[in-house]
Formats: structure tokens, C-alpha cells, sequence
């Protein structure tokens, strides 16, 4: 049975009672906003409770905002596959205090969390398995921030003399390229485009052409 994002707001309501920060609805779907503290008895009783069954966390994500305080939205994606209807639950956190981990909760959140960590720098507590996902061992910040640079900090090379993997500051030995016209066939001579292939089917004075 299918329930719409309004009909399932008065059930969250109830659920969640006054650890509920915001509860409304976001292009047909129900946002649900809520203290960090309260993360994990918040999304275990949507889970358990017979009028939601929220039985999958099929995402768990981060938004930050540089100039917030806190700077992070936690964002959770839950689904019930039974009223078919989803809930997006967020919750704003720092990159100091740790985050209860939903792993117990729900197993899926066990690489969604680790993700979260190495791309944001969000901090989770009692985690099983609390490593970067993505980057490697000795990768320095966390990718997904604003501030993050374009070009990161260090970059990696395998060093054939050494015989070892070196970790060493980014170097760009090619400034980017700058173009003067808005299409770089433009800037072709005739001589030049004769030269690609393929290009004789536009010519109208080869064999073949419309001449």
C-alpha cells in the first residue's frame, strides 16, 4: 500500500515527537530534521515502528557549508519498500564531535559512513570498521570539501629507481591551455584539416562529394 509524502508526514510526526527540529515536504518528498544526538533513536524507531517500516538506508550522504556553523548536513535516505515511500533525514554536525554510528541500525550505513569520513572528515563513533574508502593511506584532507584544492595536496608516483611508491607536492608542468576562439576549428589552416581523417566527406570537391 502506497501512502503519499503528506499522508506519511502525521506518522513521522508521531514517531519522532519533539526530537522532530523541521518536518516538511521538498519537491514530493518528506525531509525530516533533527539534533545529531538524537540520529540514532530517531532512525531506529522509523525502522521498528509498524506504521512506517523505514527497512532500508539505501544512502547516507554530506552537504557542507563552508561559512555554517556547523558546517556539515548529515543526510540520510531512507525507504519503506512496504508503504512505498521514502524520508530524507538530516541532521547538522561539526568535523570535532563524532557522530553516533547507525551500522547496528543499519548495516548498509557501514561504507556510507566511511565514505562520509574520508570525503567530508566527518567523525563517527563506534564504527567496526572506521578507515578512508576511497583515497589511500596516506591521502591528505578530505576531497568533497569546498575548500578542498583542485589539484589536492600531494600527488603519487612510482619511483623506478627507488622501487617504491613517492609521495611528493603536486607539480603541473603544463599551465592549462587557453583558446582565443570559441571553437578550436577555427583556428585550423585548410592544409591542416585536410590532413584528419574523415574530413574528405565534407569536401565537396572530393570523389564521392556533392560537387
Amino acid at each position: 500500500m502506497a501512502v503519499t509524502a503528506l499522508e506519511f508526514q502525521n506518522t513521522v510526526k508521531k514517531i519522532v515527537g519533539e526530537r522532530a527540529r523541521a518536518l516538511e515536504i521538498e519537491r514530493d518528498e518528506l525531509v525530516l530534521t533533527v539534533d545529531a544526538m538524537d540520529i540514532p533513536s530517531a532512525l531506529s524507531d522509523l525502522r521498528d515502528h509498524p506504521e512506517s517500516r523505514l527497512a532500508m538506508m539505501i544512502d547516507l550522504t554530506a552537504v557542507d557549508y563552508p561559512s555554517r556553523n556547523p558546517r556539515f548536513d548529515l543526510v540520510y535516505q531512507l525507504l519503506s519498500p512496504y508503504l512505498n515511500v521514502r524520508l530524507r533525514v538530516k541532521a547538522s554536525v561539526n568535523d570535532i564531535t563524532p557522530v553516533e554510528s547507525v551500522t547496528r541500525i543499519f548495516p548498509s550505513a557501514n561504507w556510507y559512513e566511511r565514505e562520509v569520513w574520508d570525503m567530508y572528515g566527518i567523525l563517527f563513533a563506534n564504527h567496526p570498521d572506521f578507515r578512508r574508502i576511497l583515497t589511500d593511506y596516506g591521502f591528505a584532507g578530505h576531497p568533497l570539501r569546498k575548500d578542498f584544492p583542485m589539484t589536492g595536496y600531494t600527488e603519487v608516483r612510482y619511483d623506478t629507481t627507488e622501487k617504491r611508491v613517492i609521495y611528493e607536492p603536486v607539480d603541473l608542468p603544463q599551465e592549462y591551455r587557453h583558446f582565443d576562439f570559441s571553437s578550436p576549428w577555427e583556428g585550423m589552416t585548410p592544409d591542416v584539416r585536410a590532413m584528419l581523417p574523415g574530413d574528405e566527406k565534407a569536401d565537396e570537391t572530393a570523389p564521392g562529394g556533392s560537387a
